[in-house]
C-alpha cells in the first residue's frame, strides 16, 4: 500500500456537502469509522438535509437518533435492528423496494448517488481490492457516485466475482483495522427444529437452496447432513452452510449456472464464514441485480427457496415486513426468491414459520392485521410450512387453502381459525374435502 496516500476519516468526510446522498456498504462492511466521522460533522452543526442509504447495516446507526432529526435523513432499502425503532418513530424512513431493484435505483438515476463509503480489503499486486462481505447494491454506488471514499481494512476478506474492483474507482482512502462485525445466532429451538424437518423434507438432492440467516435456516441445514450434490445461489449465507460444504453435501455440482460456485451478494456471520470466503474461488459474491433476478434464479433446477414470514392469512396472503402498521424489516428478496423458484424446473417456493408468536398469538389468522404489508401475494404462494406440517397452496381455491393452512395451525387456534372461515365462506366450506 505504499503508493496510496491515506486521509483521517475527519478529513475524507468533509466532501459531503448539505443535501448530499450517501450510500454505506452493507451488513458487516458497514465503514463504521466514517460513520462515526459524519456524525461528528452532524454534532458541529456543519450538514443539513444529507440523505442516507444502505441496505441493511451491522454496528450503530447513530445517524438515525433523533438529535440529527433535519441533519441526516435515513432511507434504507431494509430495516434492520439497529435502525427498527427510530424508524417506527419516525426518525428514520425505508424505500419499500426488491432487494433485486436496490441496484436499479442508482444505474437508473432515481435516486442520486453523491458519496459511497465503502470498506474493502488492502489491494493485491495489481492493484486491486475486494468489497468482501457487501457487493450487493455497493456496486451499482460505486459506478454511480461522483465520490468514493474506501476504508482499506486489513479484516476485510478478499472475496471473488464482481466483488474485485481496481483502486482507480476510489478517490479517497482511509485506514482502518477495526474487526468486522460478527452475526451470532442462537441454537434452534424444539419448534424451530420441527420446522426444519419439515422443510428439509422437501429438499430434494442436486437442489439449489436459498435461505436466510436465523435459527430456522440453520435447523433446516443440519437437516441436509445425507443429502447430495446441493447447490447454493442466495442474496446472502451464514454459518449454517459450513459444515455442509465440509462434508461435501454442497458442491453446486447439479448448478446449470455458476456450476461449482456459492453465489451471493451478501453476507454475515462468524468469523469461520469471513475467513471462509477469504480467496475463495468457491464463492462468487455478486451484483444483487444478479443474484435476486427470478429470470436467472430459475435457469437452475430445483431452487428451493426457503423465506420467512411474520403473518400469514387464511388465503395465502404474507406479510413479512410490519407487525401491523409498525414496519419490522423489509421487502428484501421474499419475491425476487419465491418467484424465481416457482419458474425453476422443479423449484420450490416456502414460506416457513412458527405457528404462535412467543406469546401464543397464532401467526396464521383470518386476514392480515390492519396496516400490515402483503410481501408475497396469494397468488405467488406455493408451500407453507410450520411446525405442525407442510402444505402445498398451488392451484388450490381459496377455500381449499383455507382448510389446508389451518390444518397446520397450532391445535390451540385451529377451532377458531375454522369459524372464521366459515363465516368468510360460507356453509359450502364445510363440504371443501380435508388434505
Amino acid at each position: 500500500m505504499k503508493n496510496i496516500k491515506f486521509i483521517s476519516a475527519d478529513e475524507a468526510v468533509k466532501v459531503v456537502k448539505s443535501g448530499d446522498h450517501i450510500h454505506f456498504s452493507s451488513v458487516a462492511s458497514a465503514p463504521q469509522v466514517l460513520i462515526q466521522a459524519l456524525c461528528r460533522r452532524g454534532d458541529a452543526g456543519e450538514l443539513k438535509n444529507v440523505f442516507i442509504h444502505h441496505l441493511h447495516t451491522e454496528g450503530p446507526a447513530p445517524y438515525t437518533d433523533a438529535k440529527y432529526e433535519g441533519i441526516f435523513f435515513h432511507q434504507a432499502f431494509f430495516v434492520g435492528g439497529n435502525v427498527r425503532k427510530n424508524v417506527q418513530a419516525g426518525y428514520a424512513d425505508y424505500i419499500p423496494i426488491f432487494l433485486s431493484e436496490t441496484q436499479k435505483l442508482y444505474r437508473a438515476g432515481v435516486l442520486p448517488c453523491d458519496v459511497a463509503m465503502i470498506q474493502v480489503c488492502p489491494p493485491d499486486k495489481h492493484g486491486f481490492v475486494s468489497l468482501g462481505t457487501s457487493v450487493d447494491a455497493t456496486l451499482a454506488a460505486i459506478e454511480c457516485a461522483k465520490t468514493v471514499i474506501a476504508v482499506i481494512n486489513k479484516h476485510v476478506p478478499r472475496s471473488w466475482g464482481e466483488a474485485i474492483i481496481p483502486l482507480d474507482k476510489i478517490d479517497y482512502f482511509v485506514e482502518d483495522n477495526t474487526p468486522l462485525e460478527p452475526a451470532t445466532f442462537t441454537a434452534p429451538n424444539e419448534t424451530e427444529t420441527k420446522i426444519g424437518i419439515n422443510c428439509a423434507n422437501l429438499i430434494e438432492d442436486g437442489a439449489c437452496l436459498q435461505m436466510g440467516i436465523g435459527a430456522i435456516p440453520n435447523a433446516v441445514l443440519a437437516q441436509l447432513g445425507n443429502h447430495k450434490n446441493l447447490g447454493i445461489h442466495t442474496e446472502m449465507f451464514a454459518d449454517g452452510v459450513l459444515p455442509l460444504v465440509e462434508k461435501g453435501v454442497i458442491n453446486g455440482a447439479a448448478k446449470k449456472i455458476d456450476k461449482g460456485k456459492m453465489v451471493s451478494t451478501f453476507l454475515m456471520g462468524s468469523q469461520e464464514v469471513y475467513d471462509f470466503i477469504d480467496d475463495n474461488p468457491m464463492v462468487a459474491m455478486m451484483d444483487v441485480g444478479y443474484t435476486n433476478d427470478p429470470y436467472i434464479i430459475a435457469k437452475n433446477p430445483k431452487v428451493t427457496a426457503i423465506n420467512s414470514a411474520l403473518q400469514v392469512d387464511i388465503t395465502g396472503q404474507v406479510c413479512a415486513d410490519s407487525l401491523g402498521t409498525k414496519f419490522y424489516s423489509g421487502v428484501g428478496g421474499q419475491i425476487d426468491f419465491t418467484y424465481g423458484a416457482s419458474l425453476s424446473e422443479g423449484g420450490k417456493a416456502i414460506i416457513a414459520m412458527p405457528s404462535v408468536t412467543n406469546k401464543g398469538i397464532s401467526k396464521i389468522a383470518p386476514v392480515l392485521t390492519t396496516g400490515a404489508g402483503v410481501v408475497t401475494t396469494r397468488n405467488h404462494m406455493h408451500w407453507l410450512v410450520t411446525e405442525f406440517g407442510a402444505v402445498d397452496l398451488y392451484g388450490k381455491s381459496l377455500q381449499e387453502r383455507a382448510k389446508a393452512i389451518i390444518s397446520i395451525a397450532h391445535p390451540d387456534h385451529r377451532e377458531e381459525l375454522d369459524r372464521a372461515a366459515f363465516e368468510r365462506f360460507g356453509p359450502h366450506y364445510h363440504f371443501v374435502p380435508a388434505e
